[in-house]
């Protein structure tokens, strides 16, 4: 964030930055006038895995064979470089631009994102400051640089569901409810269940267990409870209403006792085709010379919190072949392509 403020005071922009406990946020803007450009993304990274296995130290940025290697290569600090530089240029060649450059950044995306880009979310809700349009640096290549953007993705709604039955000794069914056996059939059923068709942009809403836990240990003992993590990765199509109250009323039609806890992490949001859709895939065709596709595949991003603020965005950014993985790195080739994609961007969108 030091490195980042550095870069952005000369500029003119005004940084505030919006901490909150241990977690770094930064609002940089330049510009007092719409339309808002707002470039968004995170510092923090996932844990580096045994450090073993890596070629190189995960935190000690090594080019090797043409890439960049290092933890957030690609999941995402080369984007917030490429934003800075980008911004860097474009101020450079047009200081007297119209309408206002941002930037979001928080250290809070990889982990419980509660205190992270949702409380700066809050602060410019409060005092009416929103952005237009928003580009998340979020790494959505797939097999070349900017072959496919985000226009939005899934939202996420987790369910822990523990059943009641009774324990005692295997031996004597008669004196045992067994919650394996009484939510085997429901659990068959949700798995079974269509819950919507998805519609243009977004495939139909999965339902999955992540984790099934019962037992004492020992084979002799039937459990007295059995709890169930499940998770809904829902489009537009579905509501967490909705989704609620149908896996409620399957329950509760094969009369399972049960106490079930919901966890809504994330909304779907989706950009249509528009300004910004059109902006982001003219300087792909500028800058790389491909027409990218539109996807609102994988998990969630923080788009997904300034979705309530902005109603435009996109994502954008490296290849995620390495992402989270042993070795993630980034082509040193593909680094300056995605800083001049974010300046075209700008020059398209601020005329």
């Amino acid at each position: 964030m030091d490195i980042i403020a550095r870069h952005l005071a000369p500029l003119g922009f005004s940084l505030e930055r919006m901490n909150q406990g241990s977690v770094s946020n930064l609002w940089a803007r330049r510009g007092s006038q719409g339309p808002i450009v707002c470039f968004a993304g995170h510092t923090d990274v996932v844990p580096p895995g045994p450090l073993d296995q890596w070629a190189s130290d995960p935190f000690k940025p090594t080019v090797r064979d043409g890439s960049l290697h290092g933890r957030g290569a690609a999941d995402m600090k080369t984007s917030i470089a490429a934003f800075v530089t980008a911004t860097e240029r474009y101020v450079a060649n047009r200081p007297d631009h119209p309408g206002a450059i941002a930037l979001l950044l928080t250290s809070d995306e990889e982990g419980p994102a509660i205190d992270g880009t949702v409380r700066v979310v809050e602060a410019l809700k409060a005092r009416g400051e929103k952005p237009d349009y928003c580009i998340v640096g979020e790494p959505t290549s797939a097999v070349r640089l900017a072959d496919t953007i985000k226009n939005g993705r899934r939202g996420s709604l987790a369910g822990r569901l523990v059943v009641r039955g009774v324990q005692g000794h295997i031996a004597y069914p008669h004196l045992v409810k067994n919650p394996v056996h009484m939510v085997a059939p429901a659990l068959a059923e949700l798995a079974a269940t269509e819950w919507d068709a998805g519609n243009e942009f977004f495939p139909p809403t999965s339902w999955q267990v992540s984790n099934f836990h019962a037992g004492t240990g020992a084979d002799n003992v039937v459990p007295g409870a059995a709890e169930i993590l499940f998770n809904f990765r829902f489009s537009t199509a579905s509501t967490p209403d909705g989704l609620k109250a149908r896996v409620h009323e399957i329950l509760d039609r094969h009369g399972v006792e049960y106490a079930l806890d919901w966890t809504l992490s994330g909304k779907p949001y989706l950009t249509p085709r528009g300004k910004l859709v059109e902006v982001v895939s003219q300087s792909v065709r500028d800058i790389i010379g491909i027409e990218t596709e539109l996807s609102t595949s994988g998990g969630t991003s923080d788009g997904r919190f300034i979705a309530d603020i902005c109603p435009q965005i996109i994502e954008l950014g490296p290849l995620n072949a390495t992402i989270h993985k042993i070795d993630e790195c980034i082509e040193v080739a593909d680094i300056e392509l995605l800083s001049r994609l974010y300046e075209r961007i700008l020059e398209l969108l601020l005329k």
